[in-house]
């Protein structure tokens, strides 16, 4: 796979061992774009993606739902905050058992003290089959 567009803070923000290691890993996802405007990832459905009647759990999709939106607004927001997430919601559309699935995050509005994020998952034939939203607080960075 290519190197995904990479915004210029990205290793001082989010460096490569943590976007290599954590949740996001575990569940086999990788990055495919990284900016302060869109953010994205894809993996293959496995067997640790299912709830026991053989579906997508709903949590994978709420986590890469999360996990595109925070990081997005950590590279949207200015370089002396943290951002925190204070309201998360997702929206189940279409069941999914098999095959790569995308999820990609884009800002609604990105202010100085919060931020809106809202992402979809498609399918492999670009079928939306979840979507959510995200919203942050930006706190100031402990110790500036």
């Amino acid at each position: 796979m290519s190197q995904p567009p990479l915004d210029p803070r990205l290793e001082r923000l989010f460096p490569a061992e943590k976007r290599d290691s954590g949740w996001t890993h575990a569940m086999g996802m990788s990055f495919t774009t990284l900016t302060a405007s869109e953010v994205s990832l894809q993996w293959r459905v496995g067997p640790e993606h299912l709830q026991p009647f053989g579906l997508v759990h709903g949590g994978v999709y709420c986590g890469a739902i999360e996990t595109v939106c925070s990081v997005g607004a950590l590279l949207a927001a200015s370089s002396d905050v943290d951002v925190v997430g204070i309201e998360h919601h997702t929206s189940f559309l279409r069941p999914v058992r098999a095959g790569v699935l995308h999820a990609r995050g884009i800002p609604l509005h990105v202010g100085q003290s919060s931020q809106l994020w809202e992402a979809q998952v498609s399918d492999e034939a670009g079928r939306v089959v979840a979507a959510g939203q995200l919203r942050v607080f930006c706190l100031p960075r402990k110790g500036q």
